[in-house]
């Protein structure tokens, strides 16, 4: 069945600047901070208190507005009928917190940072939620009645606009990817993807559904008629400080409209390829690839893997003024002042391959194809990478040797292929270990037996786990890291490439040539204390060695 043409659209928007959350301290910044709060502590003869594992009362935080919180980096962590006990990274801040508070206080130390976090976790942007609910209920029974209904009109987006912007703020501030809004008979089911995994934050009555789908196309300058076609656009928004892109994609399911928001942090920094995950003698060996005058590096893997940020982690390797490096993506996720980008448009004509296209008269010397998606596309990309250009793109694909794989299914020549295509990586993103709850274990038989398959040893002492605490959400997990495989198109693979061998000859070919696959890098990384064993079974698929 053919698929209908999505629509596209894009406009911009500002929410109410709200106190920007302090960026996070790496490992070795935060043990020196909880170190000196140790030593704060002891020269004020006051106690230090552990955020990791204690939890602000929320009566007590609640006597605190979170501007406040954050201007005296203080948090309320209980409150009874004689005094506040209040963590502070400063005891000069006691007689502020008095006169705020208007009651005696207790002072406990703790680090910054740590605070911070306590604060994000404490004064949530969905806390607010119901208030607004509440006054769209009642604007709905109004609305119900025909006699009210040129009284409410003027006003009846005003608790949907609010109901929005908070589900984006706090989304932000939990540093989601994706936000999942899915309606049901009588409810609306609010997900949001925090390092790779969904978790539920909320349920909305089934009532406000419609109005929050509508809402989101209006920003998004989608059709709100339009009920039964897929939509996409986006949306440019300035969250609490941070400049924030929000890709909006609407389906129509059996309860009514599915949203998903993906959001793409302009803030957030470009990584190097060694701080992407890459072993230090893989990016060496990917980077010098990368200083190929022309050819096709190839980054592959599914949704969400992590390719955009690794192919700009690539350009930043080689962006130089000698260089024409020009972009066509879909959307743009990070903007370089020294390159050319060009923003895909379906609408107005500007599509993948038509782009590709003006792109080659352009005079470039690099080329990144954001995703290759059809065979047009790749044919011009393959041609691109013969004619004295090096050009770079995804692809989704399993692994290294599938995506060779996939373009020879999309038709392209064997020989085109194995002429164009200098080298392939593949990758996955699997969670880190949290740092603040860090714990050994002995693996059970299981685990040992999975490492034993990879080449992997349980380190003296065992293995890392994360034993959950509240900068975590007590999952045990903080950030991602990448897992990578790297596969250069040797001689050898050219002639499998040619003689359309099986995927399997082609990945024992690239393995005895050295390269080491997704499970065995993924079983590195678990004996590193990286990540663990049940992570990398949830996020590689485990395929024969």
């Amino acid at each position: 069945m053919r698929h209908r043409k999505r629509e596209q659209s894009a406009a911009t928007v500002t929410l109410t600047a709200r106190p920007e959350v302090g960026p996070a301290a790496s490992k070795e910044d935060l043990q020196i901070e909880r170190n000196r709060a140790r030593q704060i502590a002891e020269q004020h003869g006051l106690a230090q208190v552990d955020l990791r594992t204690v939890s602000p009362d929320p009566a007590a935080a609640n006597l605190i507005d979170e501007q406040t919180a954050r201007l005296l980096t203080a948090v309320p962590l209980s409150v009874d009928d004689q005094h506040v006990t209040v963590a502070v990274a400063d005891p000069a801040v006691e007689a502020d917190l008095r006169a705020v508070l208007d009651r005696p206080v207790v002072l406990r130390i703790a680090a910054p940072t740590d605070i911070l976090s306590a604060i994000g976790n404490s004064f949530r942007a969905l806390a607010g939620i119901d208030s607004r609910l509440k006054v769209f209920e009642a604007r709905d029974v109004l609305r119900k009645d025909s006699t009210r209904v040129e009284v409410v009109a003027a006003s009846d987006d005003a608790p949907v606009v609010q109901v929005v912007q908070l589900i984006i703020t706090q989304a932000l501030r939990d540093r989601a990817s994706d936000v999942h809004i899915e309606p049901h008979e009588d409810r609306v089911r609010i997900r949001f993807r925090v390092d790779g995994a969904l978790h539920d934050q909320l349920e909305l009555p089934g009532s406000i559904g419609p109005a929050v789908v509508s809402r989101i196309k209006i920003l998004a300058e989608l059709n709100i008629v339009e009920r039964r076609r897929p939509q996409d656009g986006q949306i440019s928004m300035d969250v609490e400080g941070r400049e924030v892109d929000i890709r909006v994609s609407t389906t129509a399911v059996v309860g009514g409209e599915k949203v998903v928001l993906r959001l793409l942090d302009k803030s957030r920094p470009l990584f190097k390829l060694e701080q992407l995950g890459m072993p230090p003698e893989m990016a060496d060996r990917y980077s010098a690839l990368l200083r190929s005058p022309y050819g096709m590096v190839i980054c592959a893997g599914p949704t969400g893997s992590g390719k955009t940020t690794t192919l700009y982690g690539s350009l930043g390797e080689i962006n130089t003024p000698e260089r024409n490096i020009m972009t066509i993506e879909d959307p743009v996720e990070y903007t370089f002042s020294s390159i050319n980008q060009i923003q895909i448009n379906e609408s107005a004509g500007i599509t993948f391959a038509g782009g590709l296209r003006s792109i080659l008269r352009q005079d470039p010397d690099v080329i990144l194809v954001g995703e290759v998606r059809d065979v047009e596309t790749a044919r011009i990309a393959v041609q691109s990478a013969l004619t004295g250009h090096f050009v770079l793109s995804s692809l989704h694909a399993t692994d290294a040797a599938t995506a060779l794989h996939r373009l020879l299914d999309m038709g392209i020549e064997n020989f085109l292929i194995a002429s164009s295509v200098s080298a392939v990586v593949s990758q996955r993103l699997v969670r880190r270990i949290c740092d603040n709850c860090r714990e050994t274990y002995q693996p059970p038989a299981e685990e040992l037996a999975f490492l034993d398959t990879f080449g992997g040893r349980v380190p003296v002492g065992g293995l890392v786990r994360g034993a959950g605490c509240n900068f975590c959400a007590r999952t045990g997990f903080l950030e991602r890291t990448g897992v990578y495989e790297l596969m250069p198109v040797t001689d050898a693979i050219r002639e499998l490439i040619v003689d359309r061998a099986s995927h399997d000859e082609i990945r024992k070919t690239a393995r005895y040539e050295g390269m080491r696959t997704l499970q065995e890098e993924a079983v590195r990384l678990v004996t590193a204390g990286v990540t663990t064993v049940a992570e990398v079974v949830r996020s590689i698929y485990v395929v024969g060695s």
